[in-house]
């Protein structure tokens, strides 16, 4: 007894620990969700400030709206679809179509999420070119895909039940007058109830969270939750997320109790007590009353006023979104003054109503942005991408010119707004305009104060510094890794040798062991706290790194990487506002209007190019944002990290120099398989990871031992402990005593039966 005591005891330690493992992150959000300041390593006070932002921020809200919407639907529809498939393959007769039929069913659950997501969004652009509609991705999209994924799940959830009831009851209450509908719906539905309900929630829960079948689905002008967080990751995921991420826990929490407890079995009738179906149909009733009140204010705002739509496609966290600013105040928020400007004008132009509405969509990296205009999967009127993913959307006639350059200042008024090297990049030089500059930056080294030796900055040798190994930051993506070691050894960062390529991957593999991980957004925390010390980033996110770091007591510094003459060397980088090719007349005159808000300087619709300068960070092309006296006092002094005059005064050569350019497809397969090398070597591997792996064997190892030692154990003592016939036979031998009347007794061959 005292051994199985034991036994006991572990494996409750054993559950406790892995309830630990696996609830410990979100325990730590839902804590951070409640700190005073923005940190994500130390709590400085409890505050409800992140749940108050997060009310406030409209974007958000409308993305969280849309989730909700979308999850309700699809979960509601495949609901319904999945429960009538359910009621049909259990009438099946024939076997083996029947296990066909699981089958098929089971393929979008066994599927990787990104074939399932790619193979839809390739269906759909191929509907889209037969009904000759260029924006077929949308709500309408994205509801099918989700509803799809959704129904092998309920028809799992329901099929069980139909298994379970009892076969001749449908029969029995056809026997006793009900028509086939009544006999389900007043018999089969309540017996099968609980696994709806759990199919239900399965559904909702599915659909609330998915992103990767969503992102190729979902098209332009309607952003779910997940994807709104991932193209976050341009620069920190903010802690109003963290607010939001523990109400949607306690949420789900929520709904699975509900869940348990309404499909949990009644002990008396093995079906749903009064209560619980009560309460099934308020919540049902609500949410069917809900989705039609919003659908209805909806359709009903929109049909009295005509509207015009412009759809943007651009980086996450990079425009100002209203949001709270450092002093407390809410910023500009560009989009809702773009909208208030230009209904303005459209309507004094027409002489009737016009309401403008942004859709306004955002990506993580150029190359996903390529993938969806590449792929058909468009429909937008504004994106924004970087230098030498415009040069490739030029060559491969993927953006059409916002207009010629003799006629520029006609379709964007405020073009002159710019300073003249910005006005013919490298990307963008002919007879045609292609792009009109939105930001650019440098690449530099940012460095913590306290700990690394003002001799050995400067150059970028101190990215490979053994002084200061395990606390150096590398970036986790192929061209700015590749281009950190190729500025060291003085390789152009274009070149098409081969043998170039290999020199740079060698270097990076040299640098392996003094890494401490390779990085994007992380950066922001780990220099922030001081937990690196080293990294090289983009100036104007350094800037904000180091400002954020002055209120946790870390110093940081920033650098622009120079040779020995003390001339930058290091990439310069162009972000541009650009108008895709399929983009029609109509649409383009929208688009430009868009394009030239965002180069005004007018108090009256909040300076949105000064407002965009002050939020981003990065260094702004525009001349009146760099002269405006209030944008300056905003940079608190740190604007030579931003416009350092040695760069600015040298930015053409810089550019042609320095910047990436669009490589050839032979160039970006070497560079991506020595990245892919480089990631995946395992000869400078960091020791922890070995002791990790060695503690996570012999965890598995030793769990495993224990299992067989148990089995053993009870088996031995069922062999120790054999029931007897007696206790066999119990049931048979009480019946005995019971005292029947004879004439009830069975007789011999019944009794045998």
């Amino acid at each position: 007894m005292m051994k199985l005591n034991k036994i006991k005891n572990v494996n409750s330690i054993y559950t406790a620990l892995i309830f630990i493992f696996l609830y410990m992150p979100i325990a730590v959000l839902i804590l951070f969700s409640f700190n005073s300041s923005s940190s994500t390593n130390t709590f400085e006070g409890f505050s409800l400030r992140w749940y108050r932002e997060l009310f406030n921020d409209a974007a958000t809200m409308e993305a969280l709206k849309n989730t909700l919407i979308l999850a309700v639907l699809s979960a509601i529809i495949s609901t319904v679809i999945g429960t009538l498939a359910a009621y049909g393959i259990n009438k099946m007769k024939n076997k083996a179509l029947k296990n066909g039929t699981m089958s098929v069913t089971n393929i979008p659950m066994m599927n990787p999420e990104i074939v399932t997501g790619i193979s839809m969004m390739l269906l759909f652009v191929f509907v889209g070119s037969i009904v000759n509609s260029k924006t077929i991705l949308g709500f309408g999209t994205v509801l099918i895909a989700h509803i799809t994924f959704n129904l092998p799940y309920v028809i799992l959830s329901v099929m069980p039940k139909f298994k379970q009831m009892d076969r001749h009851l449908p029969e029995a209450a056809l026997d006793l007058g009900c028509t086939p509908m009544q006999s389900f719906l007043k018999v089969e539905l309540p017996q099968i109830m609980p696994g709806i309900i759990s199919g239900l929630i399965m559904a909702f829960t599915l659909s609330l969270d998915d992103f990767v079948i969503s992102y190729f689905t979902i098209g332009s002008g309607f952003e779910t939750l997940p994807i709104r967080i991932y193209s976050m990751t341009k620069k920190r995921v903010t802690p109003d997320m963290y607010a939001l991420s523990a109400l949607i826990f306690v949420s789900i929490l929520i709904l699975l109790i509900v869940s348990n407890v309404s499909s949990s079995d009644n002990k008396e009738k093995k079906v749903l007590t009064q209560k619980q179906k009560k309460t099934v149909k308020i919540v049902l009733a609500s949410t069917f009353g809900a989705i039609a009140l919003l659908t209805a204010g909806l359709f009903i705002s929109t049909s009295m006023t005509e509207v015009v739509t412009v759809n943007v496609y651009n980086w996450g966290e990079y425009i100002s979104d209203g949001s709270e600013g450092e002093d407390g105040e809410p910023i500009t928020d560009v989009n809702a003054e773009f909208e208030k400007y230009y209904s303005k004008i459209l309507s004094e132009k027409y002489d009737k109503k016009i309401k403008v509405k942004v859709n306004y969509t955002t990506f993580a990296s150029n190359e996903d942005l390529y993938a969806k205009l590449k792929g058909g999967a468009g429909g937008y009127d504004v994106i924004v991408p970087s230098d030498y993913m415009i040069e490739r959307l030029i060559k491969e006639d993927l953006i059409q010119p916002i207009s010629s350059r003799d006629e520029i200042l006609t379709a964007i008024p405020d073009y002159n707004n710019l300073k003249d090297q910005f006005k013919t990049p490298f990307y963008d030089n002919g007879e045609d305009v292609y792009s009109v500059m939105y930001t650019y930056g440098v690449i530099g080294i940012v460095y913590n104060t306290d700990y690394v030796d003002e001799a050995d900055v400067g150059g970028w040798d101190l990215l490979w510094n053994e002084k200061y190994s395990g606390k150096i930051l590398q970036f986790n993506n192929a061209r700015d890794a590749f281009g950190t070691a190729m500025y060291k050894l003085g390789i152009n960062v274009n070149s098409p040798s081969v043998q170039d390529w290999e020199n740079a991957l060698n270097v990076l593999k040299e640098q392996k062991p003094v890494v401490q991980s390779y990085v994007m957004d992380e950066v922001y925390n780990k220099m922030e706290s001081g937990e690196a010390w080293i990294a090289a980033y983009y100036a104007g996110d350094a800037l904000s790194m180091i400002y954020n770091a002055e209120k946790h007591g870390v110093n940081l510094d920033f650098y622009y990487p120079t040779d020995a003459s003390g001339n930058p060397i290091t990439n310069v980088f162009a972000d541009a506002m650009c108008i895709p090719a399929d983009v029609s007349k109509e649409q383009k005159e929208h688009a430009q209007a868009y394009i030239n808000f965002m180069l005004l300087v007018d108090e009256e619709y909040g300076s949105p190019a000064i407002a965009n300068a002050e939020y981003i960070y990065y260094a702004s092309p525009n001349k009146l944002v760099v002269e405006s006296d209030d944008y300056l006092a905003s940079l608190d002094g740190d604007e030579e990290i931003i416009y350092d005059p040695v760069i600015d005064d040298n930015i053409t050569e810089l550019f042609n120099t320095y910047a990436y350019r669009n490589l050839s497809n032979e160039d970006l397969a070497t560079l991506n398989k020595n990245w892919e090398s480089l990631k995946v070597d395992s000869s400078n591997f960091n020791v922890s990871i070995y002791v990790i792996s060695i503690i996570i064997a012999l965890a598995i190892i030793a769990f495993i031992v224990f299992k067989y030692v148990q089995k053993r154990y009870r088996r031995r003592l069922y062999w120790n402990n054999p029931v007897t016939s007696k206790q066999t036979f119990d049931f048979t031998s009480t019946m005995t005593k019971i005292s029947i009347p004879p004439e009830l007794r069975a007789g011999p061959k019944e009794d045998k039966k």
